[in-house]
């Protein structure tokens, strides 16, 4: 019998959970990130994407094809709380879950009990309760014998669809899809194999394995080749421990002043240290990343020489490194993170060690990072006004952001559950006017989860 994989996608997941939570904004192009001149698009609702607007296209480009967008901040504890309900769902399912991010995931349903004829049904129940659950998301399914197949037929179903792949359908179904789909094949591999006459997978399977790797190398021929039979052994790995947990920050304007810096790295720090606390660890390792206006980027690594959640330790660490930089050629995004973690809190045992490198430090898929791309003139604007953050008035009740500056916040007040709701403006420091937590989802468990 052969496995049977699922590939699950929530559909525009940023851009989705702002349209399910600002009624007015649904239907809309939305554009999540890319607010400030530097910024990057980290992603576009489906009626921003038909202007072309993508994931990692600059803010620059995204607003000159479609100006009329609503470009819009990161509210990661709105994404990380919709990503739980969608998680944990999964894990009804099966215990053998693989999150790739906060809105993709593998799962083995080995352990589900679904049975091959019944899959279909139990995949429309699964993103039905998914959309139940989440209060209006949607996911796009694919299942296969193996991974790289799931996913390619999650891919064929986006979006809002699903794909269950017949094992014996399978060959044909990859057969006339471009080697830019397998997955490891990027823009100079796909053109060494287009050089060499390989333009779709069903050319791959007829090509000579000695020249595949004579022209990639051993394991990339070989693992090609492979694949294109659609041979993949990779298992579903269950949910390891985060190995680092950071945050940063893209400025509007090249920062060079020493004190506004270590301002927001104790603001950052402490919001580090409020995850890693709910994530139930102690770290051993602060980084501080700095990225200077022509791009290049400075990684310091400072071992504490124990192991703490304190906020004020972990911001000491990152202005400690951050005295060892020159700021003033100007900052462009700043960042601090903890890693090396323990589950125990563990006294400082000697001095402070330094790690410093040049360049990039290494990323995992384990990796939890967020970026706010928001204009900072203060330290993430006043308040934390900035586009589409939630807020509440004593007297209007729940709302979000549409718009600040000049002293000046533009608030629409509704909320996930409301229609589209008025427009008022405030000054920005009105005492009735406060940020606060994003709405909790309030719908349970129900139905059906199968074998589990």
């Amino acid at each position: 019998m052969s496995r049977r994989i699922l590939h699950l996608d929530l559909d525009a997941f940023y851009a989705a959970v702002e349209q399910r939570d600002k009624p007015s904004l649904r239907g809309k192009a939305v554009v999540v990130g890319g607010s400030g001149p530097r910024g990057v698009v980290a992603t576009a609702s489906y009626e921003a994407r038909k202007f072309g607007v993508r994931s990692a296209m600059s803010g620059a480009e995204a607003k000159r094809r479609a100006p009329h967008a609503a470009f819009l901040g990161g509210r990661f504890p709105a994404y990380h709380a919709s990503s739980k309900v969608v998680m944990d769902l999964l894990r009804e399912v099966s215990p053998l879950v693989e999150p790739l991010s906060l809105d993709e995931a593998f799962v083995d349903l080995a352990p589900s009990g679904w049975a091959d004829e019944e899959l279909p049904e139990r995949v429309e129940w699964l993103r039905a309760e998914l959309e139940r659950r989440t209060e209006g998301l949607t996911a796009s399914v694919g299942v296969g014998s193996v991974k790289f197949l799931a996913k390619l037929a999650s891919e064929d179903a986006k979006p809002n669809g699903s794909r269950v792949l017949k094992p014996e359908e399978e060959l044909d179904f990859i057969a006339p899809m471009a080697v830019r789909a397998i997955p490891g094949v990027g823009p100079a591999t796909e053109q060494r194999l287009v050089g060499i006459g390989l333009y779709t997978v069903e050319d791959l399977r007829g090509a000579d394995r000695r020249e595949l790797i004579r022209e990639l190398g051993q394991a990339a021929g070989h693992g090609l080749a492979e694949l294109a039979w659609g041979r993949d052994d990779r298992r579903v790995e269950p949910q390891r421990d985060p190995k680092s947990i950071s945050t940063e920050d893209t400025f509007a304007v090249d920062l060079t002043e020493r004190a506004h810096l270590e301002q927001i790295l104790r603001r950052d720090a402490a919001a580090v240290a409020r995850r890693l606390t709910k994530a139930g660890f102690f770290a051993r390792t602060v980084t501080l990343k700095v990225r200077f206006g022509d791009f290049t980027t400075r990684t310091i690594a400072r071992s504490l020489g124990g192991a703490t959640d304190d906020a004020d330790e972990i911001a000491a660490a990152g202005i400690a490194s951050l005295t060892d930089v020159d700021v003033r050629p100007g900052v462009r995004l700043l960042g601090i993170g903890v890693s090396n973690f323990v589950t125990a809190a563990q006294e400082r045992l000697f001095d402070d060690g330094l790690l410093d490198g040049p360049g990039e430090p290494a990323v995992s898929s384990d990796e939890i990072t967020e970026e706010l791309d928001v204009p900072l003139s203060g330290v993430r604007g006043r308040g934390g006004y900035y586009p589409g953050s939630d807020v509440e008035h004593d007297e209007h009740g729940r709302g979000w952001v549409w718009g600040s500056g000049l002293g000046r916040v533009t608030v629409r007040f509704e909320t996930r559950h409301s229609g589209p709701g008025r427009i008022a403006t405030f000054a920005v420091d009105d005492p009735a006017l406060k940020s606060v937590d994003p709405e909790p989802l309030i719908r349970g468990r129900q139905g059906w989860a199968g074998g589990v």
